[in-house]
């Protein structure tokens, strides 16, 4: 019972924090050699174009097994593997950010989407 309502809460959780401006991070410099740093939403392409490709590329898997499981749900079957896939290449890419280019480019809210998306990854596996 627990599983059946944790799942898609962690997995909706997941989708909210990517829709926040505070997930994805770019680092800029200004000509006295300064930097400072912006924030993105997950769905935003710019960190994309900065070649940050870990946050849209989770974002866009996350919407991806949103609309699996709604499919699923529809159809009244359960997961297939094609859905613990997806959800399980949401977390690890997820994790890039902080892999490739260290703690400032990861922030709080970055570390509870992959909490989240972990969790839910977890849940898939194991039912």
């Amino acid at each position: 019972m627990v599983k059946k309502i944790l799942r898609p809460l962690a997995l909706l959780a997941a989708l909210f924090l990517e829709c926040l401006p505070f997930g994805a991070v770019l680092m800029f410099a200004n000509p006295e050699g300064d930097s400072y740093r912006r924030t993105y939403s997950y769905f935003d392409p710019t960190p994309f174009g900065y070649a940050n490709f870990a946050p849209f590329i989770t974002a866009i898997l996350t919407a991806v097994a949103v609309i699996m499981a709604i499919f699923f749900i529809a159809l009244k079957k359960p997961t297939g593997k094609a859905y613990l896939g997806i959800s399980t290449a949401a977390v690890v890419i997820s994790i890039m950010p902080f892999v490739f280019f260290g703690a400032e480019y990861y922030p709080p809210t970055a570390l509870f989407i992959s909490v989240a998306l972990a969790l839910h990854a977890v849940i898939t596996a194991v039912s």
